[in-house]
């Protein structure tokens, strides 16, 4: 199995209370039309396929052809086959009409788009029909090394912690600037909520394994952006087999944020 999808399955344990948290305050229409804009293996695509209900169909879209017959296989493995499909395709040319959908959903994706992060939304509003919305949801924080909060700071700082911004990205090209964009898109009422994940200890097999590959998957390998002492550290407190590991602590306990944004067409 590709490592980075199974990364992608590992975070479900973690994320799909906070997830479903997100959708539940859409209040999407029951039996409406949607799109999943980067649907990856599909996690999302299945519960706002849920929250439609039995009338109402989703559309995955995605550039991995091994994402897309994994999120194929999840669908019929939960039988919501016959309320969604999945195709190939760029979020920066979507093949379907204009008015095609009654909303749109991109979640650590579109938020994220290189180059012109306007012409993604617009895009995505072009397939929406009037009346209808548009959502862009993506990690925007986390605190997941309590007690270590310089060490934390500094692998923020580093070239994978402050991904996918740069250091020479203009400031409003920064996630949390998505309003100022959307808005320009020519969308309106634009609005904005944070959510709230936590982790807490005792950590099942599987939420532990999430966690491990969350932190590895966050921060990569840093070790040429830390002294030699930060180093040390990080690799003692976040070594899933350290005797120090801060996970495995009887009263852990972090949390990660994600931010929706949303606007009507």
């Amino acid at each position: 199995m590709n490592e980075y999808l199974k990364k992608l399955q590992l975070s479900d344990h973690l994320r799909d209370t906070l997830v479903q948290s997100i959708i539940q305050s859409l209040n999407l229409p029951l039996s409406s039309k949607g799109i999943d804009i980067g649907c990856g293996i599909g996690s999302n695509t299945m519960l706002l396929t849920t929250a439609v209900g039995q009338s109402g169909h989703v559309t995955g879209v995605d550039l991995s052809e091994e994402f897309l017959a994994h999120a194929r296989q999840s669908a019929i493995g939960r039988n919501l086959s016959h309320q969604s499909d999945f195709q190939k395709a760029s979020m920066y040319n979507l093949p379907f009409d204009d008015n095609s959908f009654d909303w749109s959903w991109s979640m650590d994706c579109a938020g994220y788009a290189p180059g012109d992060k306007q012409s993604v939304f617009r895009e995505m509003a072009r397939v929406v029909k009037p009346g209808g919305e548009v959502f862009v949801a993506g990690w925007t924080s986390q605190q997941l090394l309590p007690g270590y909060p310089f060490l934390e700071a500094k692998l923020n700082t580093t070239a994978d912690g402050i991904a996918p911004f740069a250091g020479n990205d203009p400031p409003d090209s920064h996630f949390l600037r998505t309003l100022g964009r959307l808005k320009s898109a020519s969308l309106n009422e634009c609005k904005a909520r944070t959510f709230t994940g936590d982790i807490q200890a005792p950590l099942s097999g599987d939420r532990r394994e999430a966690l491990v590959s969350l932190l590895a998957m966050r921060w990569g390998d840093p070790k040429a952006e830390l002294t030699a002492d930060e180093w040390a550290e990080y690799q003692r407190i976040c070594d899933p087999d350290s005797p120090e590991c801060i996970i495995d602590l009887p009263d852990y306990y972090g949390f990660f944020t994600y931010t929706l944004f949303r606007a009507k067409i």
